[in-house]
């Protein structure tokens, strides 16, 4: 993308963002485990929560009360980045109170997201996952404008009505201007399997909608992911889906990954 100043995120050598254009389909949720799980198939993996106005990566993580040490590096401060479950975490959650709500205009928001960026001490990553917010805003054409990404994940659920905000967010990556690759669509709470019925699937949300929207915009259909309970539940807790005794979550995201890197 050219006519715009690009951050130098030394040491940092792939950038994928998580996106959807649709609050509630789990992308948040989608974007902790996939940091998790590359963290354990041993890659150097960082975080940012890029949702400035509803940041839920902390919670997930369990560490709302971490704060971030800050250290001098040359003439600036720079902050450390929380880091749990080998990933290394950044969010303005850790600089406000849960229940405080910012109110703030675009540029401002912007503005604290190129310091999350630029003001942490990352060292050497491999990956850096960004949880994108729903939509198509500010926050999302700062990120597109100020880093060099390697490509974008849709995140949907298979219902219609979260197809067509995928669209939307697909429609910006797509945009000519912006020109971010759209890797794969990850299909979440695709269905529900009972635990004491393990071979029946319940797909209570519809079916296929994952497959079709990939179809759409020609790429894979790289995940889809059941809907269980206990995920839910891990995250309140500040969990990972590996502290689970129900194995499909961990199943799906593996494949994920798996997905991901049969791509290069």
């Amino acid at each position: 993308m050219e006519g715009f100043e690009k951050l130098d995120l030394h040491g940092v050598k792939n950038i994928i963002t998580v996106a959807s254009g649709k609050g509630g389909v789990g992308k948040s949720t989608v974007s902790a485990n996939l940091a998790i799980a590359l963290a354990r198939n041993g890659y150097k993996t960082a975080l940012v929560d890029a949702d400035i106005f509803g940041p839920s990566i902390p919670r997930m993580f369990g560490i709302e009360d971490a704060h971030p040490e800050v250290i001098r590096d040359g003439e600036k401060e720079v902050m450390i980045p929380i880091e749990k479950y080998g990933v290394k975490i950044m969010s303005i959650g850790f600089f406000v109170k849960t229940s405080q709500g910012l109110v703030w205009r675009g540029p401002m928001a912007a503005n604290a997201l190129t310091q999350l960026f630029e003001n942490t001490q990352w060292g050497d990553i491999d990956y850096m996952i960004i949880d994108f917010p729903p939509g198509t805003s500010d926050i999302q054409l700062t990120t597109l404008q100020k880093l060099t990404l390697n490509g974008a994940l849709l995140v949907t659920t298979p219902q219609e009505i979260a197809l067509n905000d995928a669209r939307k967010a697909a429609s910006l990556f797509n945009n000519k201007d912006l020109g971010v690759p759209i890797m794969g669509v990850i299909e979440n709470m695709s269905w529900f399997t009972p635990n004491q019925h393990p071979d029946e699937k319940y797909y209570i949300f519809g079916q296929g909608g994952g497959e079709r929207l990939a179809k759409e915009l020609g790429v894979p259909l790289i995940g889809q992911i059941p809907l269980i309970a206990e995920v839910g539940e891990a995250a309140d807790k500040g969990l990972s889906i590996y502290s689970q005794s129900n194995k499909s979550a961990v199943d799906a995201f593996d494949g994920i990954i798996d997905s991901l890197f049969s791509q290069k």
